[in-house]
């Protein structure tokens, strides 16, 4: 097994992943879109996230949130039509709003940061 940051088969880091000499992980890190690094705790993906699934995913048009309220927004334009064709999809997703325990679920996260 090499080392995924000096690329060495002699690493110390393939004999004990404790004691990492050159400092990486023997691991390989997964995009920040998939981790929580890259999720907004109000609900979606903050600028991480997006930024590496544009990344992971060329050619793919993803855009942060619309966060402003519907009446800030003029009606008909480019912000307005996205958050009500988000709205209309992500309403219908089966799911709960709620875990067991009470706290809201990502997708009811999602649907108050667009305001839905």
């Amino acid at each position: 097994m090499k080392c995924t940051k000096c690329n060495k088969a002699g690493c110390s880091c393939t004999k004990s992943p404790a004691k990492m000499s050159c400092g990486s992980s023997p691991l390989k890190k997964t995009a920040a879109w998939t981790r929580k690094e890259g999720k907004d705790p109000k609900g979606g993906l903050n600028a991480k996230g997006v930024a590496s699934y544009r990344k992971e995913n060329p050619g793919s048009k993803l855009q942060t949130a619309v966060t402003k309220k519907p009446s800030e927004l003029k009606p008909g334009s480019k912000d307005a039509k996205r958050r009500k064709s988000f709205c209309a999809r992500m309403s219908g997703m089966p799911g709960p709003l709620k875990k067991p325990n009470g706290e809201p679920t990502r997708k009811k996260l999602a649907l108050d940061k667009w305001n839905c």
